[in-house]
């Protein structure tokens, strides 16, 4: 019989609000990482503190953000009024204290729950804060989220605002790194949104006059554009959109009082459905939806009283009113679309006839393809009911909430051996494995048929979920997994030349990463440590004591199970997939999966000697 678990006033504890936060810190910051991925806890800690800049720029209080990122620390200053001095220590260490519950101090607010700073404060191993206004300055000191110091108010020249200082908390955010990319993708979206602000960035200085336009300017290259970019404005709502000549699915960037909703919600909703029903009605005619928004690249930013985010994060507007009076978020943008849109469209004839264009090549294209998308769909769902390509995760199980799909990775590989081994060590809780079936097929220059005709291509369409747009990406991570040799790295170029010709917008969304593996295996009877490059491997045998035992791994297969825990667990290290902004993606396919040039040629001569070498020894 199984023996009674007591509960008593014993077992009842309360925490303190640090203690809440260390304990629980993806409730705050969603996911923790290493700053790998551009939604990783850290670069969180940093848009906390400059959401409170932005506010004050909202409120029109500091035309100038200075952000500094050096090794593992931040200082970000403001111009902005400056704290309430007899206020700093209680609006960065006391839960439900801040400004933003006074609706007449900050009326269009991103934060409203009084808690970002006090979990960038509680997440960090030093933490600064320092007030200067009326000619005066205090500052406070803390520590994991306990005052160390606070400093009496003493006269100040400096102009006024805030300075905020941390160190994210290595024992809480292993091995992390900051990638200034990330950092300046974050800085860019502000500019964008906020007209007339300045961030300088390590000494760089980032502005934007045209709003949403220089963001679409910024992601899609000026070849790629059916038709200049429609840029539409009122006050809080704002809007920029094209077709894209190649993309085949939708890609969206959508904002609610400036924060970056990665994953939408009822605005992005209303915005797609406001565009369907406005084209229709313009052209007089029932375009299927699909069509419509095939190859679309759009952004959208609304400004709403009191939003309500599906989480701390705000990655999801759930919020169906715009408040102050306004009607509801899906009104106000439909009433927008379709009072400015069809206004633009009547001014501007040849915008309205390369629509029409875009939307009776998709009705052709979607046609076409009917027979073979309604038998590849049968096709992926046999073969997922059989789990012959993907074990899936508990999360896509049914078994946890779909609230971890920040949590959620799918690792890409190729061969038995090596998928077996990532299989019996993975996380089955958030971590799936899709296997490859030998090399995939060059997909360069083909057209979208070739992903429903193709079976390793349609079957990883359907387990990524990914056919018409991200909005339903069931994995946040999408890991390639190969060797460390030739064969390994082209099937990595052939998955990236799949990924680029046909969805794009998941390696520009960042999700896209490849899976770093040790080259060798250094121990001796006490020790092993694993090498990632040479000079690893160096420093591990000056390290170990004697004649330490030298493993070279020459495949993902010839790693156990129980060693292959250790390199996708929490000490996991991916490689992001980015795309250079000055190169067009035709122009880089083109280059790397095209006709071999000279060119290409040299590039390999100049650029892979070296790593050759390596893996030949």
């Amino acid at each position: 019989m199984a023996q009674e678990t007591t509960y008593t006033e014993d077992n009842i504890r309360s925490l303190d609000w640090k203690e809440h936060i260390r304990m629980r810190p993806g409730m705050y910051i969603g996911k923790l990482g290493d700053g790998t991925s551009q939604d990783d806890g850290i670069y969180i800690l940093i848009k906390e503190v400059i959401d409170n800049s932005i506010d004050e720029f909202v409120m029109n209080a500091g035309k100038t953000i200075e952000i500094s990122v050096k090794n593992t620390s931040v200082t970000i200053r403001d111009y902005g009024r400056g704290i309430p001095l007899g206020k700093v220590v209680d609006v960065v260490s006391k839960m439900n204290t801040g400004g933003k519950y006074d609706s007449k101090a900050f009326k269009k607010s991103v934060g409203l729950n009084g808690v970002g700073t006090k979990a960038v404060n509680a997440l960090s191993s030093q933490f600064r804060v320092q007030s200067i206004r009326d000619g005066q300055t205090v500052f406070a000191e803390f520590e994991k989220g306990n005052l160390i110091e606070k400093g009496a108010p003493e006269a100040s020249s400096q102009r006024k605002g805030t300075r905020v200082s941390f160190t994210p908390d290595p024992s809480i955010f292993a091995n992390y790194k900051f990638r200034n990319e990330y950092v300046i993708k974050m800085i860019k979206n502000y500019v964008y949104l906020n007209t007339g602000l300045t961030i300088v960035f390590n000494g760089e200085k980032y502005f934007s006059e045209n709003g949403l336009k220089d963001l679409l300017e910024e992601n899609i290259n000026y070849e790629d554009k059916a038709y200049p970019i429609i840029h539409l404005k009122e006050d809080d709502i704002e809007l920029a959109m094209t077709h894209s000549k190649t993309q085949y699915s939708e890609e969206y960037h959508s904002f609610v009082n400036g924060q970056h909703t990665t994953q939408g919600g009822t605005h992005q909703v209303a915005f797609r459905e406001a565009l369907v029903k406005t084209i229709r009605e313009f052209f007089g005619k029932n375009f299927e939806a699909s069509d419509v928004r095939k190859s679309i690249v759009g952004a959208i930013s609304i400004k709403v009283m009191e939003p309500v985010f599906e989480s701390q994060t705000k990655t999801k507007l759930g919020s169906t009113e715009m408040g102050g009076g306004l009607p509801t978020v899906r009104t106000f943008i439909n009433d927008f679309v379709k009072r400015q849109l069809d206004n633009y469209l009547h001014k501007n004839p040849e915008s309205a006839e390369q629509i029409q264009r875009k939307i009776l090549q998709a009705e052709r294209e979607r046609k076409e393809l009917s027979g073979v998308r309604k038998l590849a769909r049968e096709r992926a769902k046999k073969a997922n009911l059989h789990n012959k390509k993907l074990r899936d995760c508990r999360v896509h199980l049914g078994d946890l909430k779909k609230d971890n799909r920040l949590d959620t990775t799918l690792f890409i590989t190729e061969g038995d051996s090596a998928s077996g081994s990532i299989t019996k060590s993975r996380n089955v809780n958030t971590q799936a494995v899709f296997s490859l079936k030998g090399k995939p097929l060059n997909s360069y220059g083909m057209s979208k048929k070739v992903v429903y005709e193709n079976e390793e291509f349609n079957l990883l369409q359907a387990a990524l979920n990914i056919e018409e747009s991200l909005e339903n990406l069931r994995y946040n991570n999408i890991v390639i997994a190969t060797d460390a040799d030739v064969d390994g790295m082209h099937i990595r170029l052939l998955l990236i030349t799949f990924f680029l010709q046909f969805f794009p917008e998941v390696i520009k969304e960042g999700h896209l990463f490849i899976l770093e593996t040790p080259l060798f295996r250094v121990r001796n009877k006490k020790e092993t440590i694993y090498c990632y490059s040479e000079d690893e491997k160096k420093q591990a045998i000056e390290k170990l004591t004697g004649k330490p035992e030298i493993t070279r791994f020459k495949g993902l297969g010839e790693i156990s199970p129980n060693e292959f825990v250790h390199f996708i667990g929490e000490n996991i290290r991916l490689d992001p997939v980015m795309l250079d902004k000055e190169m067009s993606i035709d122009k880089l396919l083109e280059f790397y999966m095209g006709k071999n040039t000279p060119d290409r040629q040299k590039f390999i001569i100049e650029n892979l000697k070296v790593e050759l070498d390596l893996i030949e020894e």
